[in-house]
């Protein structure tokens, strides 16, 4: 470094003035290596105001072209393309949204988000929504509070811009806050007439159980199926005994209340209530459950009780999950997967600004028995 020099009758140059003249730093400690000049800094991305200031508009003007509105003249938008092109210019994706008042999610309520059925149908969900814009907000429920909760966080309309209820009809003062917030909103295996909805035939699927053990002989046919009232307000259960009522009453067969049992969506509780029927003085023969999962549970107690399936027992299910193969579980195949597509897709159109034309759309997919297994006829 140059010494501070003194000019002859005058006072010594300022510091900043000698430092000035340094040379640039020729070395570099840490990489150990020789520079042929002091290396910049990079400069930070580029802000809405470069771009402004490259085009010679005002910010607004760039806000109108990267937001595709009509009112900037041909030669301006193609000033402020040129200059977003020559500084490479990002926009906050986060910020944009903010502008627009969309958020790119959808919000997917459902109930017992582990269960096999929902799971299938959270994955139909996510198969129609990999080729869009949009992200997935899952909300597991698994009480009332929690339902209440979640109505609650997306009616808002800031988390979300569209909602998918999978499973829940939603109560009155719900729907009268959806309406109100124009969230649009589609409902997946729960019909309400406010919504468009994907629904399978319930009472169908559970005349069909039902039928087929009356065709193999049965008589004394038992029901496992969701409480009631329901704090979930599942309808499929409820129909599903409306289906297998209608199948007795068809045949002749005297619907016994001792026969009916209501529990939750849980294997275990499945189980200790089956065990409870299956001490009956006079036993069901066969047993029809609302879902797989207390189908297993019914399994799980004939097992416990020492009683063959289907030699003692016959036990039919509803859902046709991946484990109900597994284990040659007859059972009411309903197309989960196509739900929560079709849901999705639903839900997509109402986005795109379809919601006049869908008003309360319903559409109803088909069911089918599968017979596997562990139905046959009563024991002699």
């Amino acid at each position: 470094m140059e010494p501070v020099s003194t000019p002859v009758g005058g006072e010594p140059k300022s510091l900043l003035a000698a430092l000035s003249r340094v040379p640039p730093l020729d070395w570099d400690v840490a990489g150990g290596r020789l520079l042929a000049a002091m290396e910049a800094l990079s400069p930070g991305p580029a802000t809405i105001a470069d771009v402004a200031a490259r085009a010679g508009v005002g910010v607004a003007t760039v806000s109108r072209v990267l937001n595709g509105r009509a009112n900037v003249s041909p030669g301006t938008r193609q000033r402020v393309l040129d200059a977003i092109a020559a500084l490479d210019y990002r926009p906050s994706t986060l910020a944009r949204n903010l502008s627009l008042r969309r958020t790119h999610v959808i919000g997917v309520v459902v109930p017992f988000f582990t269960s096999p059925s929902a799971v299938e149908r959270v994955r139909g969900v996510v198969a129609a929504l990999a080729g869009s814009s949009y992200d997935v907000m899952l909300f597991d429920v698994e009480s009332a509070e929690r339902r209440e909760h979640a109505f609650q966080l997306f009616d808002r309309g800031d988390r979300s811009d569209g909602l998918l209820l999978v499973s829940l009809v939603p109560p009155d003062e719900e729907v009268a806050r959806l309406r109100s917030s124009r969230l649009p909103c589609v409902l997946v295996d729960a019909p309400h007439p406010a919504f468009p909805s994907i629904v399978v035939d319930d009472v169908r699927g559970g005349e069909l159980a039902t039928s087929h053990l009356i065709e193999l002989g049965h008589r004394r046919i038992g029901f496992l199926g969701d409480k009631s009232p329901d704090p979930f307000r599942f309808a499929s259960s409820r129909d599903r005994t409306r289906g297998y009522e209608h199948a007795l009453a068809r045949a002749g067969i005297e619907r016994r209340p001792e026969y009916v049992r209501e529990g939750t969506q849980s294997r275990h509780e499945a189980r200790g209530i089956a065990i409870d029927l299956l001490r009956l003085p006079e036993r069901p023969t066969a047993v029809f459950a609302a879902s797989d999962t207390q189908a297993l549970g019914v399994l799980e107690a004939a097992r416990i009780l020492g009683l063959r399936v289907p030699e003692d027992l016959s036990v039919v299910g509803f859902d046709d999950v991946e484990t109900a193969a597994y284990v040659g579980l007859t059972t009411v195949r309903q197309p989960l997967f196509e739900s929560g597509r079709r849901g999705a897709e639903l839900l997509l159109q109402l986005l795109a600004g379809a919601g006049e034309q869908l008003g309360d759309y319903a559409e109803q997919l088909e069911v089918e028995l599968v017979v596997r297994s562990t139905t046959a006829p009563p024991p002699k």
